[in-house]
């Protein structure tokens, strides 16, 4: 009888679903999307990778700096541990990483055309078409990408919080302008002349991308050799309106009114001491350098990266608190 009742309990186990751990990541499904956009009478075509958890009620819009794609927010090398959407998305947040226009899969129109108004109006219409599938939107980006996050939070006030990373409102011009002597017309380099793009797209001159970006960081050849091979290109007027949008005139943050966060590296040229470099020694004194530029932001929070050049997302040493940041700034509200 015992053995009987044994064998009816052990096939009762059987059928009996297994609980799901409460830690265990949901899974995630990516997609590509390319999204119709319009820059006044001129129809554009932008690209993005699309990863959502089961049940993600948010999703952060990611934007790429100068000379990166969609890719420079999912570095594939060692691991996972440099990949801000895997981060994203183990926490249940959907990610939606796209390509400028003029770059990557988005549409290549004349350089005249791609400047940080017009890219935030295409960032707009991704959001925009994003927005019935999700109760929270965010919008991000890195560099000149956090330029075209910032004119678009700026601008049309559609979204819920705004993700600052390699770009303040005060600069080291002793060290920037120097920088952007590495620059080349796309033409002149062997491997984008392919495209054939006009002169206003620029990019790196083979060779430069650890000095120009990564220094003081590790010189990792696996990843100097990922972010060479996969460079793209960045118009000049992408440049031009960064400057004057971000810190030569009235900045555009001044009209975003949702959370910001601010995530820098000390290294970068946009940290130094005040107004060469905003104050980088720690994320308070981020925040009470850059604060001022968001008066009508309800919170600005802060996070310092040390040890790493500008493209901090290929440091793996604080990625995990790095990360972490930012989940918890946008569970804060």
């Amino acid at each position: 009888m015992r053995f009987r009742r044994l064998c009816a309990a052990v096939l009762l186990a059987a059928f009996l679903p297994v609980p799901t751990p409460a830690n265990a990541a949901a899974p995630t499904t990516c997609e590509d999307v390319y999204t119709p956009v319009q820059f006044g009478l001129i129809r554009q075509t932008m690209y993005g990778r699309l990863c959502v958890p089961r049940g993600a009620t948010t999703v952060q819009v990611l934007v790429p700096g100068g000379t990166y794609t969609s890719g420079y927010w999912d570095i594939p090398v060692d691991g996972e541990t440099r990949s801000v959407t895997k981060a994203m998305n183990s926490a249940g947040i959907a990610t939606m990483t796209v390509d400028r226009i003029g770059s990557g899969k988005s549409s290549k129109p004349l350089s005249i055309l791609v400047d940080v108004p017009n890219q935030a109006q295409a960032v707009h219409q991704v959001i925009q078409n994003l927005r019935p599938r999700f109760s929270k939107v965010l919008v991000g980006g890195h560099s000149i990408g956090s330029a075209i996050a910032m004119a678009e939070a700026g601008t049309y006030r559609d979204v819920d919080g705004v993700l600052v990373t390699g770009m303040t409102h005060q600069w080291d011009y002793l060290r920037a302008v120097p920088a952007l002597t590495n620059l080349i017309p796309a033409p002149l380099d062997s491997r984008l002349s392919l495209r054939g793009l006009d002169v206003g797209y620029l990019t790196t001159v083979p060779g430069t991308r650890y000095t120009m970006f990564h220094a003081p960081g590790p010189n990792i050849p696996d990843v100097i050799d990922l972010d060479e091979a996969t460079k793209d290109v960045v118009s000049a007027g992408e440049f031009v309106t960064t400057t004057l949008m971000s810190n030569l005139v009235l900045p555009v943050s001044a009209l975003i009114n949702v959370p910001v966060m601010t995530v820098q590296t000390s290294a970068d040229y946009f940290c130094g001491t005040p107004p060469l470099g905003a104050d980088c020694s720690s994320a308070d004194a981020l925040v009470r350098s850059e604060k001022p530029f968001y008066p009508k932001a309800p919170r600005v929070d802060g996070f310092v990266v040390n040890g790493y050049g500008h493209v901090f997302n290929f440091d793996t040493r604080t990625a995990d608190q790095y990360h972490a940041a930012v989940v918890g700034w946008q569970r804060g509200f």
